[in-house]
């Protein structure tokens, strides 16, 4: 199993910034990638940004040239610098890993408990 724990969300004014930050603990064989989803009231959870073991990043259009997502594969990280932030980020963001159990397993996911994010205007 695989655990996720976040932290660093909060209340921030429009224009302000956040950083987001996820550990991964458990008994693991890899995890590969690794995210942040978002879900505000009454919409559906999205894709913010995720990032693979090699580096390369995926991010929301919504999200691209304010957020930046990094992590540190060593020890199972992953962060996410919120700038310029807005009213439409105003969500619950969860950590998100694929994870495999055994090097023969297949990937599956699994989920933090969810960081409130809200940007005042």
């Amino acid at each position: 199993q695989v655990q996720l724990v976040e932290s660093g969300g909060g209340l921030v004014q429009a224009g302000g910034s956040l950083r987001l930050s996820c550990v991964a603990s458990g008994r693991i064989f890899s995890i590969n990638p690794m995210g942040w989803y978002r879900q505000a009231p009454g919409k559906q959870r999205e894709l913010v940004a995720s990032i693979a073991s090699g580096g390369s990043t995926n991010y929301a259009d919504s999200v691209k040239g304010r957020f930046t997502i990094s992590r540190d594969s060593a020890k199972n990280t992953v962060d996410l610098q919120m700038n310029s932030l807005n009213a439409d980020d105003t969500a619950v963001y969860y950590c998100n890993a694929v994870g495999q159990r055994y090097s023969t397993s297949s990937g599956r996911d699994y989920w933090g408990q969810g960081t409130q994010v809200t940007v005042s205007s």
